[in-house]
């Protein structure tokens, strides 16, 4: 799992020793069925296939145990932010609690943070500097800013299309009113 996603191009080598041709002139589209998919060439690594690759065999003896990992979808990644102790959704939450603000991420939000993600190609790890991307200058403003209450994100600040909705405690508004 330390060396998950560190093996691309792993499956031309897989491929290459089973014979198979993936890319290419001369390549045999006639049956389709019995020939594996780009990503299911994978599930086929040996450890000669990772000497192969490059890694040195004192590395390869130390990693007893060869697993083949999909990448995260949609779904999935959307667990990740939200359902975990830690998750990164219930950590924002925490950080605006601090400042007595409530942080409401809509579901949509969620997904497109996701999506987000899947097309930067950066998986879970991505999920943090989106969020922080997101959700920063917001931070930053709260403390100068008098009675704010909750802050809302939706898909459209996700989207780069709007802020993020700050809703303001009625005692603020009838200040605001009384001053003007």
């Amino acid at each position: 799992f330390i060396c998950g996603g560190t093996f691309v191009g792993l499956e031309d080598i897989v491929a290459r020793r089973m014979g198979r041709k993936m890319i290419g002139f001369g390549q045999d589209n006639s049956s389709h069925d019995d020939k594996l998919l780009r990503y299911e060439m994978i599930h086929e690594a040996t450890v000669e296939d990772i000497l192969e690759f490059g890694l040195i065999p004192e590395l390869v003896g130390r990693l007893p145990v060869l697993a083949t990992l999909k990448d995260l979808d949609e779904a999935a990644l959307v667990d990740i932010l939200s359902k975990p102790k830690n998750a990164l959704v219930k950590q924002y939450q925490r950080l605006f609690e601090m400042e007595s603000i409530d942080l409401t991420l809509a579901e949509e939000a969620l997904g497109a943070i996701a999506r987000k993600a899947i097309e930067r190609k950066t998986g879970a790890r991505g999920l943090r500097s989106i969020m922080e991307g997101i959700l920063l200058d917001t931070m930053f403003d709260l403390p100068s800013l008098e009675g704010v209450e909750e802050v809302v994100v939706n898909a459209e600040v996700i989207d780069g299309k709007a802020q993020p909705l700050l809703i303001y405690s009625e005692a603020s508004k009838k200040k605001a009113d009384g001053a003007a």
